[in-house]
């Protein structure tokens, strides 16, 4: 038996361990085993576990729980990627409740050079269901692997849709991976698998597709992503929290738009009304913001020379930009001694003159 895969399955069964713990306790320990042969007194000693989570690790005894799901494990061949594994999704690991442990059916790579998000709702429109389509067939000859989260609606459809444009796709599920729910995905995600795609989950087998599982599969989408696309959404629908996340986590996050009067886009609309989104209206404005599409060099030659023009507040942050290959918004705030607004103008200005292009992660680059 393999000693400390067990010890990693039971570290996510601990009571009051959570993922933010777990990510402490290996950052400190270095595996999972160690943490459970750890002293008491250690334990209560680091930041962020104390006594009551020290006393939860040394009673632990629900070591056949771990067994079990090893058996399943073993039997279904399904690989698990726990925090410090090499293929663990690099993009998810940078976020701060990043899951412990992953159970993985496939063959995609999670750390592809690009990755995107479609998400939306399970009562689509026929407009939904042509704008995805076609967003993926445009994106077709990039390489890129498409993330949803195999429900029905515009997830099945983004799904359906890098299938039939032969790109690789991973459904991230809120359940475990004994079942596929809704049950008429079942043949999609067989073929998802065989395809190159794969299925994601971070629940052990035998767990329902609860309500409140949903959430915590979002920020997994979210996470794994460069960016979010948001189709149609509802303003309380579930792709609103997988928005939201993506936000929170410095990831672009895309919406199409609709038509105020209909409620399947009132989400998107609401995101971009509110600056929560970037309006989306095809792939090649999405590649565009990503940087994933190279510019023609007579353009680049024409911006060159646009330098000349620049405003006292565009030089400090070109200035910056010539230092480092890409710098986060965070940064010019900070270093070029403007006002948020100013820098915000200021950027605003350079894009639109085609000067610096913003990345994935609110980062900003000369083009």
């Amino acid at each position: 038996m393999n000693s400390e895969l067990l010890h990693q399955l039971a570290l996510t069964l601990v009571p009051n361990i959570g993922d933010v713990q777990a990510k402490i306790l290996i950052n400190h320990f270095g595996d999972a085993s160690s943490v459970f042969k750890a002293k008491k007194s250690e334990l209560e000693k680091m930041e962020g576990i104390g006594e009551v989570r020290a006393k939860s690790i040394k009673e632990f005894d629900e070591f056949h729980l771990a067994e079990h799901e090893m058996k399943f494990i073993e039997k279904y061949k399904i690989k698990t990627l726990f925090l410090t594994d090499e293929n663990y999704p690099k993009r998810l690991l940078n976020c701060y409740d990043s899951p412990t442990l992953l159970f993985y059916k496939g063959n995609a790579d999670l750390n592809a050079s690009k990755i995107l998000a479609i998400v939306g709702t399970r009562s689509n429109t026929d407009y939904g269901k042509q704008f995805t389509e076609k967003l993926v067939r445009d994106l077709s000859e990039q390489n890129i692997l498409i993330i949803s989260g195999l429900a029905h609606g515009i997830d099945a459809i983004a799904h359906k849709a890098a299938l039939k444009n032969n790109l690789p796709t991973v459904g991230v599920v809120g359940h475990g991976l004994d079942k596929v729910y809704p049950s008429e995905n079942t043949n999609l995600a067989k073929d998802m698998v065989k395809d190159g795609g794969g299925i994601l989950s971070e629940f052990f087998s035998g767990t329902k597709p609860d309500k409140h599982n949903f959430p915590l599969r979002n920020r997994i989408v979210a996470g794994l992503s460069d960016a979010t696309v948001v189709v149609e959404t509802n303003i309380k629908g579930g792709s609103m929290i997988t928005a939201k996340l993506a936000d929170a986590y410095n990831r672009d996050v895309f919406a199409v738009p609709g038509r105020t009067s209909d409620k399947v886009s009132s989400g998107c609309n609401h995101l971009i009304k509110y600056n929560k989104a970037i309006l989306l209206t095809d792939a090649e404005e999405l590649m565009d913001v990503l940087g994933w599409q190279e510019k023609k060099k007579e353009r680049v030659k024409q911006q060159k020379e646009l330098f000349i023009e620049l405003s006292a507040e565009e030089k400090q942050i070109i200035q910056l930009l010539q230092e480092k290959e890409m710098v986060h918004i965070d940064e010019i705030n900070l270093q070029s001694g403007l006002s948020s607004s100013a820098a915000a103008a200021a950027i605003l200005n350079l894009e639109l003159q085609n000067v610096i292009a913003s990345l994935p992660g609110k980062m900003y680059k000369l083009i």
